[in-house]
This record gives C-alpha cells, sequence and structure tokens, in this order.
C-alpha cells in the first residue's frame, strides 16, 4: 500500500516553524521579557518570555495547523467546500505565524510597528476572500455556518451561505478602510462580528420556520 502524503500539511506546518530560524539570528539581542499581546490602540498589554515569545509560539502554531488540517481532512463531507475556503483554512495559521512572530521579535527589538493597522486591515481581506467563496461550499461539518437547520436541509445552507458571503465582504470591505483611519478598530470588529454571526443565524432560522 502507497503511503500519501500531505505535501501542504508538511509545507505549511514547516512554514509555522520557519520563524524560529530568525529568532535564533536574533536571540542574543532580545530582551528576557517581550510584548506578546497588544490592545486596539496598539499599546503592549500582554508580555512573556523570550523563549515563548520566540520559540513557543512558533510551535504551538505549528500544533495548530495539524489540528486544523487533521480535522479538515477527516469531515466525512470534505469533497463539499470550497476549494478555496480549505486553503485559506489551511494557510492562515502559517501566513499569521510567519507574519506575527517577527512582528514580536522587532517589537522586543523597540521597533514601533503599528499592529493596530495590520491586524485589522488583515482581518479585513481575509473577510472578504472567505465572504466571496462561502456561497460556493455545499454542506459539511468544518467549513461554513453550521447550524442545526443549515446542516438539515440543503436549500436552507445555500440560501443562508449567500446571504453571509454579501455580509462577510461588506464587513470585510469596512474593516480594511477602518484600518486606515483614526478609529479604535475593536468596538468596529465587535460590532462587525455580531452582525456576521447573528443575521445569517436568524435568517436560517426563519428559513426553517418556513419549511427550508
Amino acid at each position: 500500500m502507497k503511503l500519501k502524503v500531505d505535501k501542504l500539511l508538511i509545507i505549511s506546518t514547516l512554514i509555522c516553524l520557519l520563524p524560529i530560524v530568525l529568532s535564533l539570528i536574533m536571540y542574543d539581542k532580545l530582551p528576557d521579557t517581550m510584548p506578546i499581546h497588544w490592545d486596539s490602540k496598539g499599546n503592549p498589554d500582554g508580555y512573556g518570555s523570550k523563549a515563548y515569545a520566540t520559540i513557543g509560539i512558533p510551535l504551538m502554531m505549528a500544533g495548530l495547523n495539524l489540528i486544523t488540517h487533521f480535522a479538515l481532512n477527516t469531515d466525512p463531507k470534505r469533497a463539499n467546500p470550497s476549494v478555496v475556503l480549505k486553503v485559506i483554512g489551511k494557510l492562515t495559521i502559517p501566513f499569521m505565524t510567519v507574519t506575527l512572530v517577527p512582528i514580536t521579535i522587532f517589537a522586543g527589538l523597540g521597533y514601533d510597528i503599528p499592529i493596530e493597522k495590520i491586524v485589522p486591515a488583515f482581518v479585513g481581506l481575509l473577510f472578504i476572500v472567505i465572504g466571496n467563496y462561502l456561497p460556493k461550499s455545499k454542506q459539511n461539518y468544518t467549513v461554513g455556518i453550521k447550524l442545526p437547520w443549515t446542516l438539515n436541509n440543503e436549500t436552507n445552507w445555500n440560501k443562508t451561505h449567500r446571504l453571509a458571503g454579501y455580509l462577510w465582504i461588506v464587513g470585510g470591505v469596512v474593516m480594511f478602510v477602518n484600518s486606515f483611519l483614526q478609529i479604535n478598530w475593536m468596538p468596529v470588529f465587535i460590532v462587525i462580528m455580531s452582525i456576521l454571526g447573528i443575521v445569517p443565524a436568524v435568517y436560517s432560522y426563519i428559513l426553517y420556520r418556513n419549511g427550508y
């Protein structure tokens, strides 16, 4: 029996571990305590040891990447989601790792990193892409709006995801534009996420009550 190698799993895991190389190069220059979390205004509000910030986080993200791949690859209906959404799901954690770990390193070195602009811009672009492909995903257990009513009825699933697709695109545009404005992005993010979560759920339930 020929063993099937998941190349994307291997590549994405290596990408998660890649920042460790930079970490080892800069390790002696870094302070013993480093910022690992920032508030919505870009001010550090959480700190961790140098070892955790530079090596522990990439290892943790590599583990999360393995779990994500396992969940997507073992979904009984894994052929149904949009291929693009599956790829996004498998590459988001590696991309976050190679972006955020270097930011942590350079922040530890004293560089002023505008993370309050980087994060909402990234989230906005991600929302736009996801919104574009949500309507193209068929019923499955890992990607999309997985409610009792959407999983029970294909029409309910399709209609709910069509509406959600428009909402995610609009929400993504708002998030992206907001990243360039002098506005605290966290309240905007909370409002957008509330709309993206509640409106499709209510719409799906209404469809269910109407026989879908």
